[in-house]
């Protein structure tokens, strides 16, 4: 959401914010909407105003006649009453007003940083570096081999109960899925300083319209049928912790961890991504949120990547981090990095994390605010969020990365403490030895 104020102060710079997101000038409309919003708020001052006078004067006039009346208070009277219908409709109108105005603003997207450079896709995303090389492999399986020939990746089943874009992972598998989501856990709790919480996965609309899901994207969410809908990542749940709260600064930042899973319907990406595991309805997720004062968000955000590539680091495995271009941005994001690990099966970088400052976009849409000490006035708190990462994307950049000639998987160093002692996953029929283990 957008401070109307300065809207009306700086229209060019919210026009020209939105041209590099591409869409056309805004502000005409919005003035436009608001102006009559603002004529309705005044008649109904002025008409309140009036009444207010026509009710005091009455007081005073029976107060002189000791509770009496006459024609000239019956009059008054008469005139205060006939102000409630023409209330009633102005405070009805008002409110119409106010809620176009509101729906509007609620459908555009945050103005970029200027450090955002300008685009119209992912090929315009710029790279801001990259870490640790490919490994050298011959005919390299992706994810959905390695998972078939360990017989731990199961489509056919999860689809006949579930229908396309679910999967069921069995043993091996299924633990490095639980290892590679605690660790993460443990690394952002233990080294990172984030508070882990357990959040709901289901919300109300008030939390989705904060964070900005709704109402623009509704057609990506699952609903249930009491009305509540099922979270599309935890970031919902935990950036809502401060809805309507005032904060002190002292308490900033928050720093929030959650695994969750996330329930997307993909509605916009039909025919991407469909084999495997990339893009699912249900998948699990370390989320990161930051809540910090308005000058610190940078800062807080450059922190948040740091996190999350430490993750990869730890993992050894490689990645790329870039600069999300305006046309390439989310909805409510000001600025956007994004994580890419190499996957060797497809011998192409995907995203595994993407990690963005909100500014005050969000809190402006949930009454989220600070106070600094001595001072009266509330500011609006800067809200950021990150993956900390996707764990299906990490679990498919194992298996490809870790993925051995003869079919096996070695389990990354990182990741052993949480495997009870099974350093590889062989393929089904393979012979079990040592610290080794069927998928």
């Amino acid at each position: 959401m957008f401070d109307l104020k300065l809207i009306r102060d700086n229209p060019d710079f919210f026009d020209s914010g939105w041209k590099r997101r591409g869409l056309p000038p805004q502000t005409a409309q919005i003035l436009a909407m608001d102006e009559t919003r603002r004529t309705v708020m005044t008649a109904l001052q002025e008409l309140l105003a009036k009444r207010n006078e026509a009710s005091k004067q009455i007081g005073v006039l029976k107060g002189k006649l000791k509770g009496g009346t006459n024609d000239e208070v019956e009059a008054l009277m008469a005139e205060v009453a006939g102000y409630k219908d023409k209330l009633a409709a102005l405070e009805e109108d008002e409110k119409k007003h106010s809620a176009a105005l509101n729906d509007f603003l609620s459908t555009l997207p945050n103005i970029p940083h200027e450090t955002v450079p300008d685009g119209g896709g992912e090929k315009d995303n710029v790279e801001v570096r990259r870490i640790g090389q490919p490994k050298g492999m011959n005919n390299p399986k992706d994810h959905v081999d390695i998972g078939a020939a360990l017989g731990g990746m199961d489509f056919e089943t999860a689809a006949k109960m579930s229908g396309a874009r679910f999967v069921l992972l069995r043993s091996g598998i299924a633990r490095l899925e639980r290892a590679i989501a605690q660790f993460m856990l443990d690394t952002h709790t233990g080294e990172h300083g984030y508070t882990e919480m357990s959040v709901p996965l289901l919300v109300r609309d008030e939390a989705l319209y904060g964070t900005g899901q709704l109402p623009k994207f509704a057609d990506d969410l699952f609903k249930t049928g009491n009305g509540l809908w099922m979270i599309p990542t935890s970031e919902v749940s935990l950036t809502n912790t401060v809805l309507g709260d005032i904060l002190e600064a002292d308490e900033l930042p928050l720093r929030l961890t959650a695994l969750t899973p996330c329930f997307r319907s993909e509605a916009g990406a039909a025919g991407k991504d469909t084999r495997g595991m990339i893009r699912q309805h249900q998948f699990y997720k370390v989320e990161m949120v930051s809540i910090t004062e308005e000058d610190k968000s940078m800062d807080e955000l450059d922190r948040m990547v740091g996190c999350a590539e430490n993750i990869l680091k730890k993992l050894d495995l490689p990645f790329r981090t870039v600069t999300l271009c305006t046309g390439d941005m989310g909805f409510s994001a000001q600025k956007t990095f994004d994580i890419e690990v190499f996957l060797p099966g497809q011998n192409a970088y995907r995203e595994i994390s993407s990690c963005s400052n909100c500014g005050d976009f969000q809190a402006r849409r949930m009454m989220a605010r600070y106070k600094k000490a001595g001072e009266k006035a509330t500011r609006f708190v800067h809200t950021l969020n990150g993956s900390g990462v996707a764990v299906g994307r990490c679990l498919i950049a194992v298996l490809e990365n870790y993925q051995q000639a003869d079919g096996s998987v070695v389990i990354p160093d990182a990741l052993k403490p949480y495997m009870g002692g099974v350093e590889k996953l062989e393929p089904v029929g393979e012979r079990k030895s040592g610290k080794v283990a069927n998928a």
